[in-house]
């Protein structure tokens, strides 16, 4: 049997380029690939990167959906069922709102793939697809998660394919995050660790992004991943959760196993607005201290940002660039907030009247949706937008330098050559091969070496 696995073209946001877009492949369409290689024909195609192939001999077709790329999900889906081909939809977006999805695709994957696609597969030979597969998060075990199909990795056509995720899930369920939906309620589980270090030498490479939700969802699995990375003598990337200075040792067992940068969900200083969102593991009063912990160890930060959230006033951006540039923040996530359906927070605008669009579209934190509360849909569009660029100032990066001279490389790497000047870097990628300046920036960052694209 032939199953084509398909990732859609992602909607661009105005700080996008290219760069985005080829940053790395998807590790939920490449563990469906994993667990049928075996036995069946696998091609996997990533619209990002090349035109989808929709006369490529095919028995059926799996999609990975976000919310914003739905729409271009269902014209893939149309074209295909035109020729007979069953279409199964999965992803972040059907998990969370599966109702809405059901008339556009023949089966939906409803939760983690180990628990839906092999009963897809095996009812599709016998000829009896059925609508919904839903895993259940009460039976999922480690040894149940499926490790990525690295070998189907064309790895010169990402900028980072060093990409690993040991867990599934977060143990926190934030009202606008996809963890708050009913499918994810009770789901948080770390792999084993045997496997992760498989991962990692099947990566064939000693710079790792690990792209979980928050690796530190279990501090005693965590201090025991960090006993085994130490031996690997790895530089490493991963995102935590803000209470990470509140488990001692954990910032020092990981600085001791190679961490160089932390991906934290700050979202707001304003404490109404996370006290609002059931953010119970942030405490704004204790942000300071936690960057400064954070930096004393030399490890970079990239902070995300929500705003829109109902404590938020048109003052809030400048008062949140003063506190980047004054905390020195190496790098910045912003986002408009977003209420994606199936989360708690899309439910209580929808009830509330607050829904100002229903182009999934505009779903992809770049734009304004909903009806703020303390500003117009226009001062939270401008002040977006503006942040953005402020931060990216030469003056402001100038500024926010690490005091760590080891980090002066990688975060003038980032700041520069990725968000100031990416247009430029797109450009020489596009000649020199995206794979090609990934290995280099981090040669020249970290001193790490990574296996030869295929």
């Amino acid at each position: 049997m032939i199953i084509k696995l398909i990732q859609p073209r992602m909607i661009k946001r105005p700080m996008d380029t290219g760069l985005k877009t080829k940053m790395s492949p998807s590790l939920g369409l490449l563990t469906i690939a994993n667990m049928f290689q075996d036995k069946h024909t696998i091609i996997y195609e990533n619209e990002n990167i090349k035109d989808i192939d929709f006369d490529e001999k095919v028995d059926i077709v799996g999609i990975s959906i976000t919310v914003d790329i739905f729409p271009r999900a269902c014209e893939i889906a149309k074209i295909f069922q035109s020729k007979n081909i069953p279409v199964v939809a999965g992803g972040i977006h059907i998990t969370a709102n599966p109702n809405e999805s059901e008339k556009y695709f023949d089966a939906l994957s409803i939760g983690l793939a180990e628990f839906t696609w092999y009963d897809i597969v095996s009812d599709f030979e016998k000829g009896c697809l059925k609508k919904r597969y839903t895993h259940n998060a009460a039976n999922i075990k480690p040894e149940n998660i499926v490790s990525p199909a690295y070998n189907l990795i064309n790895r010169s056509e990402y900028l980072y394919s060093n990409i690993i995720s040991t867990s599934r899930g977060c143990p926190f369920k934030c009202d606008f995050c996809y963890n708050s939906c009913d499918a994810y309620k009770g789901l948080f589980v770390t792999r084993n660790i045997d496997d992760i270090i498989a991962d990692i030498k099947a990566i064939n490479s000693t710079h790792i992004m690990f792209i979980d939700d928050n690796l530190i969802g279990n501090p005693s699995w965590t201090f025991d991943l960090l006993k085994a990375l130490k031996p690997l003598n790895l530089k490493w990337n991963a995102a935590v959760s803000s209470n990470v200075v509140d488990i001692p040792n954990m910032l020092d067992e990981m600085k001791a196993a190679g961490c160089q940068s932390l991906f934290i969900g700050f979202e707001s200083i304003n404490i109404s607005s996370i006290e609002d969102v059931s953010k119970v593991q942030n405490n704004v009063e204790r942000y300071n201290y936690i960057v400064s912990e954070i930096h004393k160890r030399g490890i970079m930060i990239n902070a995300s940002f929500v705003f829109g959230l109902d404590g938020d006033t048109k003052d809030t951006f400048d008062k949140t660039l003063k506190w980047i540039v004054d905390n020195k923040i190496e790098t910045v996530t912003s986002h408009i907030l977003t209420p994606y359906p199936g989360t708690k927070l899309y439910k209580k605008f929808k009830t509330t009247g607050r829904l100002i669009s229903d182009d999934y579209e505009k779903y992809n934190t770049a734009n304004v949706v909903f009806k703020p509360k303390n500003m117009t849909e226009q001062e939270l569009q401008h002040g977006y937008l503006k942040i953005y660029r402020d931060i990216y100032t030469i003056k402001n990066i100038i500024k926010r330098m690490p005091k760590s001279k080891n980090q002066w490389i990688p975060y003038l790497l980032f700041n520069l050559f990725y968000r100031k000047f990416g247009k430029f870097t797109d450009f020489i990628c596009s000649i020199i091969g995206y794979n090609n300046i990934g290995r280099l920036a981090a040669l020249v960052s970290y001193k790490t070496k990574s296996s030869l694209g295929k």
